[in-house]
This record gives structure tokens, sequence and C-alpha cells, in this order.
């Protein structure tokens, strides 16, 4: 799978001024934010501060009120997914959403179903990634533990190509060692220039992987930085806990 080495440190997507609501209620208000290309961007917040929100739309699946959304300098906002995925964006939700009738390998294949060619290659390198996925080829997908699933529903979204990959909390309800070779595999993405919009809220998780990221609490984004600026206490506190400073 090839990077986009010559994007490297420049915006792939830029989100500009983001409003986004359920009826009457806003759920996103004026969110900001860029991902640049061959690096992890990382989003943070409590439960309900507005990430998952985030993601459905920039992953078509909701429609924002107002602002726009660029992706390799296209206007995306308001696409239809199918437009979206064509274009290189693929979210791995929360709930994973397999078909859990289907095999293994049926979730994997239907991951490239706007591929075009041989798709043999990218099915040997997302066992390698994932050697447990290899044994349970011919398995139905409901019948994988929970840890399986979460690695079968990252493979299948790599199956598409992806140019920016979406991961919203993929570490859920996993135990740790499952945790463990998740993020293993997502450390590899990284290290070959995949590009990841993560939506974690372990933040110990989140600061191993990530190069970039923004704190959203109650639908707006309240802190960006570095690495660094993230493992200052002071910063955790008064962003990602809301805590003022000194206390």
């Amino acid at each position: 799978m090839t990077p986009d080495r010559d994007l490297k440190d420049q915006p792939l997507l830029t989100v500009r001024d983001l409003y986004v609501a359920y009826g009457q209620i806003e759920a996103v208000k004026g969110v900001s934010l860029e991902v640049p290309a061959g690096q992890v961007t990382c989003l943070l917040g409590p439960n309900g501060a507005g990430k998952t929100t985030t993601l459905f739309t920039l992953a078509g699946i909701l429609r924002p009120r107002r602002g726009r959304i660029e992706f390799m300098g296209r206007d995306m906002t308001g696409a239809p997914p199918e437009r979206i995925v064509g274009a290189g964006i693929v979210l791995v939700p929360e709930n994973r959403l397999l078909f859990p009738e289907m095999t293994v390998l049926e979730n994997l294949m239907a991951g490239a179903y706007l591929r075009k060619g041989q798709v043999q290659e990218d099915l040997d390198w997302v066992m390698e990634l994932f050697p447990v996925l290899k044994a349970r080829l011919r398995q139905l997908a409901g019948t994988l533990s929970g840890g399986e699933q979460q690695m079968l529903a990252i493979a299948r979204a790599l199956m598409a190509r992806p140019r920016l990959l979406m991961l919203d909390e993929p570490s859920l309800g996993l135990a740790p060692l499952i945790i463990e070779e998740i993020y293993h595999a997502l450390r590899r993405l990284s290290s070959g220039g995949t590009t990841i919009l993560l939506v974690e809220q372990t933040l110990h998780l989140a600061r191993e992987l990530g190069h970039r990221f923004y704190v959203m609490v109650t639908g707006r984004i309240v802190y960006e930085g570095g690495r660094a600026e993230l493992a200052q206490e002071d910063v955790i506190r008064r962003a990602y806990l809301g805590a003022p400073s000194g206390q």
C-alpha cells in the first residue's frame, strides 16, 4: 500500500468551522482541524464530546449544517459515502459494522468492492498484519471474538487502500493483550506512512501513537498541539479534564 509521501507534512484533510446537528441539537460546533499526510492525528475527549459525530460527517454518513471539508484540495462537504470512500477516506466505526453471516474472506473482499483488478497482494498483506485472520478465512465473521472482529474491521478498511484511515475507539472493550496487538499493527501502518485519524479515549495509547492532538469537549475543539505539549500534566488537566490551571 503506497502512502502519500509526496504530501508529507501537508494537510491531506482540512476541516473548517464544521457544524453538525441532530434536529435542533448541535453536536459539533465550529470544529476546525487539519490531518497532515503520513501522520497520526488524534481526536480526544470524553463521551458525548462529538468525536464520533465528527467522523461520521467526514465519512458522509451525516451531513454538516455548515462548514467546509477539503480532502487533497477537493471540496468534499456533504458528499455521499460512496464518493468519499472512492476518494480514499475509509472509516472503521466503533461498532465495526461487519457482515456477521459472511466469512472473514467475504468481508475482506467487500472492503475492496470499489477496486479494480487483482487484490491478492493486499489480502496477503492484511493477513500478514493480522495473522489470526489467515486461520479464520472460512469462518463466519459473527463467530469471531471481539478482538478478532476489530482486526477484521481494520483489515477490511485497508482492502480499500485508503489514503486516510479513520478509526473510532479501536481499543474499546478489548483485553490489554488484544489492544497491544492492534496498536502494534497501527504503529506498523504509521511507520509505513499511512495517514490515520484516530478517535481514542485512552490517553496513553493515543499519546504513544499520535503526532498531532486535538481535544474536543461538548462539540468544540478546546486544545490542539503536539506530543510534547500533551505530555504536560497541566495541559491535560486544563484541556482534557477541564480543570483550571493550578488546581
